[in-house]
């Protein structure tokens, strides 16, 4: 079914304030995904601050063409869905690529925006594969502290031999 022209101005008009309030962008490929799937889906994305909104291919070249990102627009091939946030940058990648490897073959990564600049699938993937904040800041802390933690088993085995 045909989209008037007014519905599509507002579709543009949407998608180009998405993406003026979006730190991250992420282009999603989906075949065959059932409509259970994509309500589950979009439930769990919400509940990251993800926003899922799917277009025309036409029209959301049209919004990004307006935004001017660097760079060009990754091959967006088949059905093109978006995902975005305004909170953490990693997020839209993350639970799209995660909720890809539970519905094997009928989600993809196509590319995304990120820092204000166009990126391919496999950048996409690359930043959808660094842990959440709050796992690298454990990471860092457990960084800091293996230094010290070592000091202390050498003491203790120090003590150890003089008892």
């Amino acid at each position: 079914m045909a989209i008037s022209k007014d519905k599509k101005r507002a579709i543009v008009a949407k998608l180009t304030d998405a993406f003026k309030e979006a730190s991250s962008v992420v282009f999603v490929g989906f075949t065959k995904l059932t409509v259970a799937d994509a309500s589950k889906m979009r439930a769990e994305l919400s509940q990251a601050g993800v926003r899922y909104f799917v277009a025309k291919k036409t029209l959301i070249k049209r919004a990004l063409a307006e935004r001017g990102y660097q760079g060009e627009v990754p091959d967006l091939p088949g059905e093109v869905a978006l995902a975005w946030t305004t909170g953490e940058v990693t997020a839209p990648a993350r639970g799209v690529y995660a909720y890809s490897k539970k519905l094997k073959g009928v989600l993809a990564l196509l590319g995304g925006v990120f820092e204000g600049a166009f990126a391919d699938a496999e950048k996409m993937i690359a930043i959808a594969t660094i842990p959440p904040m709050p796992v690298l800041r454990g990471m860092f802390v457990n960084v800091i502290n293996s230094p010290i933690q070592g000091l202390v088993v050498a003491l203790d085995k120090i003590r150890e031999k003089k008892v």
